[in-house]
């Protein structure tokens, strides 16, 4: 949902807030004060090419914000966080957490032309602007850049208004069924003669498996190639360390040890505390002797074995070898073999393999057919109704004798589509006695905008855009019929968040909330302005746009009594 929209140094507007809230929020004011401004704004907020036009005379820069809440936009948010877009704590100032599902998006343009657009401050393209606010926002107006006017998001409210994801879901997985294994042929039938491919591996499996590769026993060898490498300084070493630690032969650290405790024990008696460095010192040589213990063990292990050595080289020099030749760590050679191992099997079975793959497809795309029939059943089932349901709303919509039509084609081709077997398209016949026409054909910029608010009452806002903007939707209607453009829209707006600019006071009067623009000279320059409307305000307004210049009482009383009249 819009909650908020700035606008500066755009086209006429100097400076603009504006707040959105749920339901209906309609926007009025004089011929030429910029009312369609706004959805101006929201169409280059959501990706319309923005030439220098539209910087206000005299400015450097237009600068455009749109704040939406993502609760009602899960396809949105989803789409953030599959871009990194979505809003983090590092995105907000400090101590301040960002709203868990909320979106900025800010467009700046340029007077030379130019123009830059960034997602929660993050700058992006104008292709991905385009696809996150297709999920946000659609417009319904005199413009080309209606969502409505695109075969895919026909198709989407087609299958919103029938409630076919089930059976959408299995379209969609029996496709990428087919899909998978026509890749895994194509990858199959490009090998082609593998005999070679086989031997080479199994030579290089064969020497793989004359080793031992798992990294344990890598590490092992690696370890005992180092202690024998070093044998004789650590024989040394361990000699020495047992001599001056214990040795019977000359002075040493057990011998010195045990007269420092009997010198100390003698004269005890007269201190006792030196009982407590005996102690000590009985646990030094309880210490000693174990590492003397430890001592004898290392030394019983170590051997000069010139053989053993040259064992032990040549072992560590094939798995260098090896890793060398695959080109990997010799901790990842196992690795290396079990994925030589598995090619292998994949080859050697690729021939029985690809006599399967041939009768899987087969039979992949069956499956889709069955599937794509059932979708397709229940597709021109929702197009019955909606096409009932939307002829009857247009009658009541001032377009008596038009009908509205779904068109469903099928595909052409045989190859399985995620989206089905057909493609439709919404066709509009305005008058009666006149052919139905494509909806983007539609020449009348008023009638496309009531046809648009007919299809989206008839389904009930069931697509998963959460805001819906009309522009001029009322234009060449009056009286009754304007007063039930004004409940529709209001009724929309219960499912859906609806911005509609209108000039009839019956279709302001159903707001939930109201602006008024406005447009005075200022030192010859002509500027707009932006203006929320309280009760009293809206009853003034209402009563301008019945009356015209002169306020009557006449007037007021029937603005009033629209206003009392809306349930």
């Amino acid at each position: 949902m819009l909650t908020h929209l700035s606008l500066k140094q755009f086209a006429v507007v100097s400076a603009a807030e504006l707040t959105f809230g749920p339901g209906l929020t309609v926007i009025s004011g004089e011929t030429g004060a910029g009312k369609s401004l706004l959805v101006d704004a929201l169409g280059l907020l959501s990706g319309l090419r923005a030439d220098s036009g539209v910087v206000r005379h005299g400015a450097q820069r237009a600068e455009l914000v749109a704040d939406f809440s993502l609760d009602d936009a899960p396809l949105a948010l989803a789409w953030l966080r599959e871009n990194e877009l979505d809003q983090t704590d590092e995105d907000s100032d400090e101590g301040v957490r960002p709203p868990e599902a909320a979106c900025q998006i800010r467009r700046v343009i340029r007077a030379d032309g130019g123009s830059r657009t960034w997602i929660n401050g993050r700058p992006v393209t104008l292709a991905q602007l385009t696809q996150l606010t297709a999920y946000l926002v659609e417009i319904h107006g005199q413009h080309e850049h209606q969502a409505l006017l695109s075969k895919p998001s026909q198709l989407a409210l087609l299958d919103a208004y029938g409630r076919t994801d089930a059976q959408r879901s299995v379209v969609v997985g029996a496709a990428q069924a087919w899909n998978a294994l026509l890749r895994e042929r194509d990858t199959l039938s490009a090998a082609g003669d593998v005999t070679d491919r086989i031997a080479w591996l199994e030579h290089q499996h064969g020497e793989l498996e004359r080793e031992t590769l798992d990294p344990e026993s890598i590490a092992k060898l690696q370890s005992d190639h180092r202690r024998q490498g070093h044998a004789s300084d650590l024989i040394a070493a361990c000699e020495s360390a047992f001599a001056q630690l214990g040795g019977d032969d000359g002075p040493s650290l057990s011998r010195s040890l045990q007269q420092v405790r009997g010198e100390l024990q003698r004269v005890s008696a007269h201190e006792p505390r030196l009982l407590e460095v005996d102690g000590m010192l009985d646990n030094a040589a309880i210490q000693l002797d174990e590492a003397l213990a430890q001592l004898d063990r290392v030394r019983s292990d170590l051997d000069l074995d010139p053989s053993a050595f040259e064992t032990l080289e040549r072992r560590l020099g094939r798995i260098h070898e090896l890793a060398r030749k695959h080109r990997v760590a010799p901790e990842q050679l196992a690795g290396q073999r079990d994925a030589i191992a598995a090619e292998l099997e994949t080859l050697r079975g690729a021939g029985e393999r690809l006599l399967k793959l041939d009768t899987e497809i087969d039979a992949a795309r069956e499956a889709w057919r069955a599937a794509a029939a059932t979708l397709g059943a229940a597709r021109r089932k929702a197009a019955e109704s909606l096409s009932a349901s939307t002829t009857a709303l247009i009658a009541e919509l001032g377009m008596g004798g038009g009908r509205f039509d779904i068109a469903i084609e099928p595909q052409d081709g045989d190859r399985p589509d995620p989206n089905g077997s057909e493609r439709v398209e919404f066709l509009v016949a305005a008058n009666p006695g006149q052919p139905a026409r494509a909806l983007r054909k539609v020449a009348s910029g008023g009638e496309l905008s009531r046809i648009s608010l007919a299809i989206e009452v008839a389904a009930l806002g069931l697509d998963a855009v959460p805001t819906m903007v009309f522009d001029e939707v009322d234009s060449g209607i009056g009286g009754g019929v304007a007063e039930i453009v004004g409940q529709k829209l209001r009724a929309l707006g219960a499912k859906r968040q609806v911005l509609c600019v209108t000039h009839l006071p019956q279709v302001a009067a159903q707001g939930h909330g109201h602006y008024r623009v406005s447009k005075a000279a200022n030192e010859g320059v002509t500027q707009s302005a932006v203006a929320s409307l309280d009760a009293k305000q809206r009853e003034e307004e209402l009563a301008r746009m019945l009356g015209g210049v002169e306020l009557t009482r006449e007037a007021r009383a029937a603005a009033k009594r629209l206003l009392s009249d809306v349930v």
